[in-house]
């Protein structure tokens, strides 16, 4: 598969609409070569570069084959990031420069959960049913 933004390049920096400072919405998103056998998509976004520790941004699952996720759209099943909210939220870092994993997974299944999964529950119930999986990387500073 093969994953890019409407907003920015692989390792470029996202524009500020997509964080805290300033509307803080989801960037637009296009997925190619999905796999034919796939029923649904997974998206979880993440900063491996927090201090707490991987912090988690978003976590969506159910979504529909879909070659365009809109921006500032909620493409399935919300779960919970860690921030204990169920949406969008933006990247945030606390200083420097870090980096923001835009993860796409295609599954063989529709994992039919509730809302309110968070990532960890998530990559559970995913094992075993990942057909394809791709990244985005965007890095944010604030200024």
């Amino acid at each position: 598969m093969k994953l890019t933004s409407t907003a920015f390049e692989n390792n470029k920096f996202i524009p500020s609409k997509f964080t805290c400072d300033a509307d803080n919405i989801s960037p637009g998103l296009e997925i190619e070569n999905i796999p034919q056998a796939a029923k649904s998509l997974v998206l979880i976004v993440d900063d491996p570069d927090a201090p707490v520790g991987t912090w988690v941004h978003w976590v969506v699952y159910d979504i529909p084959i879909t070659r365009h996720i809109d921006e500032n759209s909620v493409p399935g099943t919300l779960g919970v990031t860690s921030s204990g909210e169920s949406n969008y939220s933006g990247p945030r870092p606390p200083s420097g420069v870090h980096r923001y994993f835009f993860k796409i997974y295609a599954l063989d299944e529709k994992l039919n959960l509730a809302q309110g999964f968070n990532k960890a529950q998530l990559l559970k119930a995913m094992d075993g049913h990942i057909l394809d999986e791709v990244e985005l990387v965007g890095l944010y500073k604030r200024k």
